[in-house]
């Protein structure tokens, strides 16, 4: 397995349960804007898909600059993900009828034929995560260290992980 497989696999297994992120656009103005997006369920292959309003302004803020940011968190599991890539605009019919999950339409009210309904892919070129000890006994044990031992870090793990094509 190459390493961008590997790093892509890695990546998949930390967000997979992971049901709502929050998606950076760049504003006309320069500011950062957050949102938050329910991720389509897809097995994570180096894109993430999400379903919007072809109307909103995320929409125009990815046409204006497609750089953005995926933002994961889970603190049951002590997991956080960022996500950096190069986000684009899909209209694509025969796309969203394959997302297309029944709980879409609780935001779609015209279902997926809804002509304003369209996905953003987000081809990713980084992560970073961090991830610590899940259940309690792992974050007491981790506590418990860090009082007595000079590396903290030691149940824990942070990585940069490059998603980009070799």
């Amino acid at each position: 397995m190459s390493d961008r497989a590997a790093n892509i696999a890695h990546l998949a297994g930390l967000i997979r349960d992971i049901r709502v992120a929050m998606l950076t656009t760049i504003a006309p103005d320069g500011r950062l804007v957050s949102r938050p997006l329910a991720t389509q369920e897809v097995e994570f292959d180096g894109e993430l898909w999400f379903a919007t309003e072809h109307d909103s302004g995320k929409v125009a803020e990815i046409v204006a600059n497609p750089h953005v940011n995926i933002a994961y968190a889970s603190p049951g599991r002590n997991i956080y993900v960022s996500v950096a890539g190069r986000a684009s605009v899909v209209h694509d019919r025969d796309r969203i009828e394959a997302l297309w999950s029944p709980a879409m339409e609780m935001f779609f009210h015209k279902g997926e034929d809804d002509r304003n309904l369209c996905m953003i892919r987000v081809e990713a070129d980084s992560a970073e995560y961090w991830e610590g000890p899940g259940t309690i006994f792992g974050k007491a044990l981790y506590l418990a260290l860090s009082a007595v031992t000079d590396d903290p870090a030691r149940l824990s793990e942070n990585a940069l992980l490059n998603l980009q094509g070799s």
